[in-house]
């Protein structure tokens, strides 16, 4: 299915930009105001203050990473690379950041526009994925939760298919998911030490 892409109005947006005054943090300054965008100057450190930018531009020539208020790879807003040198090291170490787009240095008179539909698209699609695995990882764990209430229930003297319609029961009893109701189990089997009464699970 095609990904339908939604460009929003930047103006009034805020971007910081982590680099050393240089003729590219003007130029791109330059760009970034004339789009609407509010834009903050930041070296050696971003600072804590940036976490409220919807946008960070960052050297990749001089940056390392304690320079961000955040652990690589998890930036709270899209990252767009400032590259100079194309050294493998620092692309790689750009790329280990997160950065969603890049322009290239110097800065001219274009090419930040693109740069922060490009990026705030990526940062979107890369949020979107990691809900979407977080999301299967839960249900992965709850699928785990229930086989164990099912297999202590089992474990109890009855057959899996009866320690399943067991534990559904206990769910419709209490008006909670077959999940909770797995969750409740193990932690009642936790707290009894597994004694073998099936009277506390009814």
């Amino acid at each position: 299915m095609t990904r339908r892409v939604h460009l929003s109005n930047l103006g009034g947006a805020r971007a910081a930009i982590l680099h050393r005054p240089h003729a590219t943090v003007v130029a791109l300054t330059r760009q970034l105001v004339a789009i609407g965008l509010e834009v903050t100057q930041h070296w050696p450190n971003l600072g804590s203050g940036a976490l409220a930018a919807d946008f960070v531009f960052f050297d990749t020539d001089l940056g390392h990473d304690e320079q961000f208020p955040w652990k690589p790879g998890v930036a709270p807003m899209p990252l767009v690379a400032l590259i100079g040198s194309e050294a493998p090291g620092r692309i790689e170490w750009a790329l280990n950041q997160g950065a969603d787009a890049q322009l290239v240095k110097p800065v001219g008179d274009s090419g930040a526009y693109s740069a922060l539909l490009i990026a705030q698209q990526s940062f979107e699609a890369r949020r979107e994925q990691a809900a979407k695995i977080a999301d299967l990882r839960a249900r992965l764990a709850d699928r785990q939760t229930v086989v164990r209430a099912v297999v202590l229930l089992a474990a109890r003297g009855l057959g899996e298919a009866d320690a399943y319609d067991h534990l559904r029961q206990l769910a419709m009893n209490r008006r909670e998911t077959i999940e909770q109701a797995a969750h409740r189990v193990l932690a009642q089997f936790s707290q009894d030490g597994g004694r073998n009464d099936r009277s506390e699970h009814s």
